[in-house]
């Protein structure tokens, strides 16, 4: 698991002298910060006891700095690039913040290209995406309510859907099973995250199934995806791509009695419309077939709109659920902001790759894309280290970043633990990420990148295995017991 750790011990207060761009240069391979005390004699022994005993596979890379000075106060393999996970976010959100602010609002409209006489409406209605990440099925109705307290009731031209102001994604990761809600579609417009929400119920020897873009407060049922029961054991789902629909079958002995799950969609725009004239309908506005358009005509005014909650509140939310397609559509919105115009997601992570090495000496990272989904990314631990302490300095993270409690052997939370910790975690099949920052008793406050991963075995399942993969679920709790040994053992040399 760990091959090699070299050690060097520098003299007290060496490292206060040094700058960031120095001891990035000329970090040491593990150093100690004396004295410690006789009760940390476990401690002195170095992190090889930890790290053999976690029973985990593959490779462990991790470093520890101090958040105030930068320096590196313990590291193993800080220069192996690993796969991030969702630790990613954690610098898609920096990205974010730095290029559109923390005050930026997405913004859909709805528009009209052409003049609205007595209440009708001469010409085409368009809901503009704004490539707000967040619109849900409420939103939409607000905006159908607003139309119609605009005297608008009726439209005599097309009905159209502008999806242009982001590129158009199949799949966030192409490598992962087709029906899985985490990796849908992305585009320039987006609704409840492009997931549908397929839902099951015993009648007799049947079931009854529907497909709805349901919120907390309405269920409008939709047009564009449709689900079929076959009778067989597997596979669970099928998937084809007709042209107006998503068509699913789904095996009838792996539905059991009652259940409900959320299926991604591969047709956002035309998700979205489908939704919006069910809601335009139930407020006596009747719109035509919908249409996709990539571009808008300058003609266009708008009528009503709807803005997204501010930036930073929408990256708190992303960073504590960890959904990918927010990471994707605001690294996305960043690089088009910044004059790019990306044809993949691994144009748009290259884009922040570079701005990530020029903004914080990324050496050895680059990104596939924005969530971290793609197991093709690769990051450092020095790496996320370097950016975590400077992210600090400036105050953008450590406020948006989720609490992690520590826990007892058995996975309980242990209240009141002097350790707090905020950071972001990430978790693919045989992969495992925790980097942000850990208070120790005495108010002393680490950044750390731990970084975990066994690629082989993750290249070796098989792909109808790859939702629930055997072995895969074991792993990650040891990767998790170890993430938090090596917080305790900070904790108890450097914070305490």
């Amino acid at each position: 698991m760990v091959e090699v750790i070299s050690r060097r011990v520098f003299l007290a207060g060496l490292g206060a002298a040094l700058s960031h761009s120095a001891a990035h240069a000329e970090a040491p391979a593990l150093s100690l910060r004396p004295p410690l005390r006789p009760k940390d004699a476990q401690a002195l022994a170095g992190p090889e006891a930890v790290l053999s005993g976690s029973g985990l596979s593959g490779r462990v890379a991790f470093a520890v700095a101090d958040a105030e000075t930068g320096l590196e106060l313990e590291t193993v393999e800080p220069g192996l690039a690993l796969p991030p996970a969702s630790v990613a976010k954690a610098l898609t959100a920096l990205y974010a913040l730095e290029t559109l602010g923390p005050a930026y609002r997405f913004r859909t409209r709805v528009l009209a290209d052409g003049p609205v006489e007595n209440g009708v409406l001469k010409g085409d209605l368009i809901l503009a995406g704004g490539g707000d990440p967040t619109l849900d099925t409420d939103a939409l109705a607000a905006l159908a309510r607003a139309l119609k307290e605009s005297g608008l009731r009726e439209v005599r031209g097309a009905f159209k859907v502008y999806d242009g102001a982001l590129p158009e994604v199949y799949s966030i990761d192409p490598e992962q099973p087709e029906h899985v809600g985490y990796s849908p579609s992305v585009s320039g417009i987006a609704l409840n995250f492009n997931r549908v929400h397929f839902e099951w119920k015993r009648a007799g020897k049947g079931w009854n199934v529907s497909m709805d873009a349901r919120s907390s407060k309405i269920r409008p049922v939709v047009a564009i995806a449709e689900m079929k029961v076959v009778n067989r054991a597997l596979p669970i789902y099928t998937y084809e791509q007709r042209q107006r629909i998503d068509s699913w079958t789904v095996a009838s002995q792996a539905l059991g009695q009652d259940g409900a799950r959320w299926l991604p969609v591969r047709k956002p725009a035309l998700y979205a419309g489908d939704v919006f004239q069910t809601l335009a309908r139930s407020n006596g506005i009747v719109l035509g077939r919908v249409e996709v358009v990539r571009s808008l005509p300058a003609s266009a005014r708008m009528l009503v709109h709807h803005d997204s909650a501010p930036l930073e509140e929408i990256l708190r939310d992303m960073l504590k659920y960890s959904t990918n397609l927010t990471a994707e559509m605001v690294g996305l919105a960043a690089t088009v902001a910044r004059g790019k115009r990306p044809a993949t997601l691994r144009a748009s992570a290259e884009e922040m790759t570079v701005w990530a090495a020029e903004r914080f000496g990324l050496r050895g990272s680059r990104l596939v894309d924005h969530s971290g989904l793609g197991d093709a990314s690769r990051m450092t631990a020095r790496d996320l280290v370097a950016v975590l302490v400077q992210a600090g300095k400036t105050g953008r993270l450590p406020h948006l970043l989720k609490d992690i409690p520590m826990r007892d052997p058995k996975g309980r939370v242990l209240k009141g633990h002097p350790i707090k910790v905020a950071a972001k975690t990430g978790t693919l099949n045989f992969v495992s990420g925790l980097g942000g920052f850990m208070t120790g008793a005495d108010g002393t406050v680490l950044a750390f990148a731990i970084l975990t991963a066994d690629t082989d075995r993750r290249a070796a399942i098989p792909p109808e295995d790859r939702e629930r993969p055997e072995g895969a679920r074991g792993w990650n709790a040891r990767s998790k017991k170890l993430q938090q040994a090596l917080i305790e053992r900070w904790g108890a040399i450097y914070g305490s």
